[in-house]
């Protein structure tokens, strides 16, 4: 009878340990799923989605952006080299933008002008909302 207690411990600590492999509990919690859009993406991992954000978009400019790029001296060529080439910077953009997602992208033209450019991806086409000379303050009458 006491043979059969002996192995008590041992059987326990084998299935602590079967326990604790299947639940990987030496590598710290799971990270927890976002919660995904009626789109299907994440909020959360919107601004680094290409999904979203097609680098070869059709561009649609807004009024304001006209304006901005007037006054700022910004062609449409230098718009479209930011928009393939720039860094997204996720401080400056917005996934939860309504009715469509932000992506602030900057970038240095060819002709050397540091950018910052606002897209806006929005059914099938890509507006663009604002655009920025980062080192250089323009003056411009824009609504």
């Amino acid at each position: 009878m006491k043979s059969k207690g002996k192995y008590i411990p041992v059987i326990l600590l084998a299935l602590l340990l079967f326990m604790a492999w299947r639940q990987q509990w030496w590598k710290g919690p799971r990270p927890v799923t976002p919660p995904y859009t009626k789109t299907g993406h994440s909020p959360r991992s919107t601004v680094n989605d290409p999904a979203v954000l097609n680098r070869h978009a059709r561009l649609e400019y807004t009024v304001h952006a006209r304006c901005r790029m007037e006054c700022r001296h910004i062609t449409e060529a230098e718009v479209s080299e930011i928009l393939a080439d720039g860094r997204i910077n996720t401080e400056k953009s917005n996934p939860r933008d309504q009715p469509c997602p932000t992506f602030a992208l900057e970038g240095y033209s060819e002709e050397g002008q540091h950018l910052r450019i606002v897209f806006a991806p929005c059914d099938g086409t890509t507006r663009v909302v604002t655009c920025i000379d980062l080192d250089k303050e323009w003056s411009c009458n824009c609504n």
